[in-house]
């Protein structure tokens, strides 16, 4: 009897962490849904109050870091709200901006404080022409491509949303399609804060726009052999040519000052490791 009430607890205790984590992964996704929704309308102050208050909070984009809440606010308040929408929250008639969410794959750690998150974005964007004489863009229509690879963290029992990572792949005008997309279709940042107010506050060497084919790394490894994809199995030489001549792997590295207390460890769920063990973020 004894050992069949040990058991019985050990068992709820189970089905309690097991419920917690799938729940848990809900509310990421969940997160990272209504931010795009908000992006979309270009609700920006509800973006950027999305973001943890944590010092270590970043957004990477185009090459570059924005640090904290205060750069954050550079990057969604200022580069985007007054580029698309002059200034104001919210949309203006006529500007297209909606993100199609898809394919996320969302990892829990054990803690149920920190999760990571890799999702698909397609974006449909534009001007209707009727406001081609009105809106800085004038008449122009475009698609976007991209991966995120984020990381959340749980504040005041809050998710949100803390390393945010968005590689924008490819780019394609409507009319041409994204054979005949020009190179560096978006410009790369080349100042930082404060000689550009709107600048981030770093530039790094992760830049990739289509007809780059480079992988985002994953945040896991393979879920049947377990292994990590080789660093050169991520480059995307010339065909016919070795991965050697390709440029160099993307990472996914912490910035300067940030650490992975956890690093090296390795915890599992349903019998598989969930996150590369250099990835894992609490000890």
């Amino acid at each position: 009897m004894g050992n069949g009430l040990s058991d019985l607890k050990e068992e709820v205790s189970l089905l309690r962490k097991e419920v917690s984590r799938i729940s848990d992964e809900a509310e990421v996704r969940k997160v990272h849904f209504k931010y795009g929704y908000y992006l979309d309308k270009c609700l920006y102050n509800e973006v950027v109050d999305m973001y943890a208050d944590h010092p270590d909070t970043y957004v990477e984009f185009l090459g570059s870091r924005y640090r904290g809440k205060e750069g954050i606010k550079r990057l969604y308040n200022g580069r985007f709200q007054e580029s698309f929408v002059n200034g104001r929250n919210g949309p203006v008639r006529g500007f297209l901006l909606d993100h199609i969410m898809m394919q996320d794959i969302v990892d829990v750690d054990p803690s149920g404080t920190h999760a990571w998150c890799r999702m698909r974005a397609l974006m449909q964007a534009g001007t209707h022409q009727s406001v081609r004489e009105t809106h800085p863009r004038g008449h122009v229509q475009w698609w976007e491509g991209g991966l995120y690879e984020n990381e959340y963290i749980k504040e005041n029992g809050v998710w949100k949303l803390f390393r945010y990572r968005y590689f924008p792949f490819w780019h394609a005008e409507h009319e041409k399609g994204w054979s005949l997309t020009k190179e560096n279709y978006i410009p790369w940042p080349t100042k930082t804060y404060p000689e550009d107010p709107l600048g981030p506050d770093e530039i790094i060497e992760q830049k990739m726009l289509w007809p780059d084919t480079r992988v985002v790394p994953f945040h896991y490894p393979h879920p049947v052999t377990g292994k990590q994809a080789a660093d050169d199995d991520l480059r995307a030489p010339h065909y016919g040519k070795d991965a050697s001549t390709g440029e160099a792997p993307l990472t996914l590295a912490l910035p300067e000052g940030q650490s992975r207390p956890g690093a090296g460890k390795t915890w599992t769920s349903e019998g598989s490791v969930r996150v590369l063990p250099d990835l894992v973020q609490n000890s």
